[in-house]
Order: C-alpha cells, then sequence, then structure tokens
C-alpha cells in the first residue's frame, strides 16, 4: 500500500523537530532514519506514478478552491531525486551531525519543503512554501554566523522576498480573471479563453519570480552569493545548487504547461542562451572554486531554458535529463571542493594543487562530476546534451550550443589545474565524505553508459541514441575540447579583462532593478508580440 501523497512532505519536517526535541545523542540515529523512511515513500510513490498520476485533495475541498497535492511522472522524479540526495548528503556529513541540532532540524525541514513545493498543486500553497523555504535556506547560508555569510544570507532572502512581491500580486490578479489558484485546472480552462490578453499581467509577474528563482539572466545576482559564501557548510551549497534552484525550473514548466495559450518560448530561449553564455563568461572569470560552480550553475539553467523552450519534445526531455544530471555532478563538485578547502585552507584555485596525490578518490569523483558537466562521452551530461541537440535543426543553434560548452569546458580546464602538482601529503578525509562523493560521482558515469534506460525510467520516454550521432557529438565533443584548451591558453590565462569581469558585483539597488526591468521586458514582449 502507497503511503498517503504528504508523507514526503510531512515526514522530514516532522523528524526534523523530533530531532530538536531529544537528546543529542539520538541526533545521528534519527537524521538516517528519517532518510531513509523519506527515500522508501519516494519510491513507492515513483512506482506507484509509474502507472498512473496521483493526487490528493486536502481537507475534502475539491478544486478550484481547495488544496490539492498532485504527482505526475516529473514531481515524482524530483522528490525521488531530492530524497536520495538528502540521504547521501547526510553521509557526507555524518561525522558533524553530533555537532548542532539546529542545523538538523533545519535540513531536514528544507527537505519537506522542497518535496511540498514539486507536489502542490495551487500556486498559493507553493507561494507559501516557496517563503518558508526561502527563510530556512537563508538560515543555513548564515548558519555559522560570520559577516560574509550574514550578508549573503541577507541578500538573498531579501532580493527572494522581493520578487515574490510580484508573486503574490500575480496570484491576486490571476485568482481575479480566473477563480482558482489550481495548476491542472487552469491548464483545461485556459486554452479556452478566447482573450488572453487580460492574462497576460499576472503572467507576467508570475513568471518574473519563478526566473529569479531559476536565477535566469539578469536575475541571477543572488546565486553566487548564497552558494558560494565562505564560510556556508558545503552539504548546504550542494543542496542548493543541486536542488534548490531546481525549483525555479520545475515551477517554470508547470507554469509554462498551464499558460500554455501563452506563447513566450521565443523570449526565453533567448534569455536562456544568454543565460548560459554570460554565466559561463563569469565561471572563466573567478579564481574562488566555489564562485566558479556557482557561476557555472547559472550557466547550466540557461542551457536548460534553452533546451526546455526549443518546442521540440526530445530537447525538452534532454532539458529534464539534465536537470538531474545537474544536480548530481554538481553536488560532488561542491561536496569535493568543500574537502579540498578544507585540507589546503584556501578557495583560492591558484594556492591548491597536487589534489589528486593528496586525495585520489575524492580527485577521481570530481574529475567524473566534471566529464559530466562538459558533456564527455559515456558520461550522464553527454546523453542530455545528445538530446538537446537532437532539435537543433539550423546553424545558429548548433553554433550557440557548442559556444556554451566550449564556455564551461574552459573554465573546468581552469578548476582542473589544482589536480595537478606533486604532493608527499596524504589528506586523512572521513570515509563518509569519501563514500557520498565516490556514489554521485559514479553515477555521473552509470546514468551516461545507460542514459537511455534512465530516460525510460524516470519520464517514460522511449529515446534512441543514434551511434552516429553520438559518434559525431564526441567528435565535437573533442574539437570542442582542443578549441577551449588554446582559448584558455592564449586568451584566458593572466589576461586583465577576466580580472574586470571578477571585480564585477551586483549590489541589492541593481538585483531590484534587474527584477523590474525583467518584469518590463516580459510584458513588453506579451503585448507587443
Amino acid at each position: 500500500m502507497m503511503p498517503p501523497l504528504w508523507t514526503p512532505v510531512l515526514l522530514p519536517v516532522g523528524f526534523g523537530i523530533l530531532i530538536y526535541a531529544l537528546p543529542e545523542r539520538l541526533k545521528r540515529a534519527l537524521s538516517f532514519v528519517a532518510a531513509g523512511a523519506q527515500l522508501a515513500a519516494c519510491i513507492r510513490l515513483f512506482r506507484q506514478v509509474c502507472i498512473a498520476p496521483v493526487s490528493l485533495s486536502l481537507g475534502g475541498w475539491n478544486p478550484p478552491v481547495g488544496i490539492m497535492l498532485y504527482a505526475d511522472r516529473l514531481a515524482a522524479t524530483m522528490t525521488l531525486l531530492t530524497a536520495f540526495l538528502f540521504l547521501v548528503l547526510l553521509v557526507f556529513e555524518a561525522d558533524r551531525l553530533v555537532s548542532d541540532k539546529n542545523f538538523c532540524m533545519l535540513f531536514l525541514i528544507l527537505e519537506g519543503l522542497l518535496s511540498g513545493i514539486f507536489l502542490l498543486d495551487d500556486l498559493f500553497s507553493i507561494f507559501i512554501f516557496v517563503e518558508v523555504s526561502t527563510l530556512v535556506a537563508a538560515l543555513l547560508i548564515m548558519f555559522r554566523r560570520d559577516s560574509r555569510s550574514m550578508y549573503d544570507g541577507l541578500f538573498y532572502m531579501v532580493i527572494n522576498i522581493f520578487a515574490s512581491t510580484f508573486f503574490l500580486f500575480g496570484l491576486a490578479m490571476l485568482y481575479k480573471q480566473t477563480g482558482t489558484f489550481s495548476l491542472q485546472v487552469l491548464g483545461q480552462i485556459l486554452p479556452d479563453v478566447e482573450n488572453m490578453t487580460p492574462l497576460y499581467l499576472p503572467y507576467a509577474l508570475i513568471l518574473t519570480a519563478v526566473c529569479l528563482k531559476a536565477a535566469l539572466m539578469p536575475l541571477f545576482s543572488w546565486l553566487p552569493k548564497a552558494h558560494g559564501t565562505p564560510s556556508a557548510p558545503s552539504v548546504v551549497s550542494a543542496v542548493l545548487s543541486g536542488l534548490y534552484v531546481k525549483n525555479g525550473i520545475y515551477l517554470f514548466i508547470r507554469c509554462q504547461s498551464a499558460f500554455q495559450a501563452i506563447d513566450t518560448s521565443t523570449f526565453f530561449l533567448v534569455a536562456g542562451a544568454v543565460t548560459a553564455i554570460a554565466g559561463a563568461v563569469f565561471a572563466i572569470a573567478q579564481s574562488d572554486i566555489k564562485l566558479i560552480l556557482s557561476y557555472h550553475t547559472v550557466s547550466q539553467i540557461g542551457l536548460i531554458m534553452v533546451a526546455l523552450n526549443m518546442g521540440g519534445e526530445t530537447a525538452a526531455v534532454g532539458g529534464m535529463y539534465h536537470i538531474v544530471n545537474h544536480a548530481l555532478f554538481k553536488s560532488v563538485l561542491f561536496l569535493g571542493a568543500g574537502v579540498v578547502i578544507d585540507e589546503y585552507g584556501t578557495r583560492n584555485m591558484y594556492d591548491i594543487r597536487g589534489a589528486f596525490r593528496r586525495m585520489p578518490l575524492i580527485a577521481v569523483s570530481m574529475i567524473a562530476a566534471i566529464l559530466g558537466i562538459t558533456g564527455a562521452p559515456l558520461f550522464n551530461g553527454s546523453i542530455s546534451k545528445y538530446l538537446i541537440q537532437h532539435d537543433v535543426s539550423d546553424a545558429l543553434g548548433s553554433a550557440v550550443l557548442i559556444l556554451i560548452n566550449v564556455g564551461t569546458i574552459i573554465s573546468f580546464i581552469k578548476f582542473s589545474g589544482m589536480f595537478f602538482g606533486n604532493t608527499k601529503i596524504k589528506a586523512r578525509v572521513f570515509a563518509g565524505r569519501t563514500a557520498a562523493c565516490l556514489i554521485l560521482g559514479s553515477l555521473c558515469l552509470v546514468f551516461g553508459i545507460f542514459g537511455a534506460s534512465v530516460v525510460r525510467l524516470l519520464f517514460g520516454t522511449d529515446i534512441t541514441i543514434d551511434p552516429a550521432g553520438y559518434l559525431k557529438k564526441s567528435m565535437v565533443f573533442l574539437l570542442s575540447t582542443a578549441s577551449a584548451w588554446l582559448i584558455y591558453r592564449f586568451a584566458v590565462r593572466n589576461r586583465a579583462f577576466w580580472k574586470r569581469i571578477r571585480a564585477v558585483d551586483f549590489g541589492f539597488n541593481t538585483s531590484a532593478l534587474s527584477v523590474v526591468l525583467f518584469f518590463a521586458a516580459i510584458t513588453g514582449y506579451l503585448f507587443l508580440s
């Protein structure tokens, strides 16, 4: 028998509160019990959803006025991914779980809130969960209470609250026009509306907030501050970059499905391409290993947005698969970066050398993740990028995707410099940390070799990997790598231009203005097109 649909939402929250109330000696065991029970519940939910979507009306009130939980293949995949990653992250942090019960409580509550965002059907309830999760994430960012993390956490929280006012105003206008917050109901009634013009404004307000959550250009300034803040625990950076930013992409998919009568695919296709290229440029300019990874999250989000707005089914599946793949390889990279920083006592990549000899298993895991994110043959990113490339029929589109990947490769050529060099020192890394990195790094290879089977399992879509097409993509990857190395060698390394890019910092006023400008841009596009 499948557990109630609210189980993935309330179970980790309940355990988090219980951990806070019970004695310290029980904390570690209860954390793993909670994560294990959550994973089991999500597996059961996923198996049921593979047969048919599942829904649950809370309190007996049905749409359009009730609160509805709804799980289809995508929602079940995201909750399963969340449960799995949180369990692995707890393994990574097992040696420190006894340090502070507040951290355990907040960490598990965030897991429940993320699951709620993926499973809730009505936009107002989603708004509440997003706001509470923003507060919890900010507390985790500020957990060590030094001045930098306090600034970054407050910046993240305030700019998100500012954008949420757009979301709230959009909801009020939407309810006035349609009488419902339900995404399922909106998807049914909006295609029959003859005049969509009155819905342009609420749509623009809601999508502005959603795109800030997804860190789309120019709404990305909060992300490197939140994900790359110096004192944030590695698991916090990993969960924010690997999972939390995905709720923006997930809500984008859901909103676009509900508002399918409003076509903004061209707008978001261009915005995604600009985001991907700009994120890669900022990543190349960094010397802080966490900031390189943070800006690369921006770039990969842009690539996913490109895939989702191409208009092809295969590319859309590739975009959704890249969401899963990005969660895996970016989690490995942030966790590994945390181990490296602890060992070397610095975040400056130019001061880190010989990491491969000093911590070989961690380094192997990170290299597997790098091969995944750059789309190397046989690794998971190569499959999702192959699917994204599949629906590109023009030279310009192919050139943009190649340019995005070249930018990715350049930044990771720079990032990989820390693995080289001689050292006689061997790091003593906690076994749980090594195990967590190896598990995630191995999946980067497994999800590449068995990519077609994984896509069929997760999304119920049969894909065919054409050997000739895949070989061609592999050749393009090798040529892109050679080009990236030449560009890095002669146009990136030790150039003053990149130092000026690195010095660019967006304050709160600039970030708030970018929200207003983005809203104006999408509103103008809607009314003019």
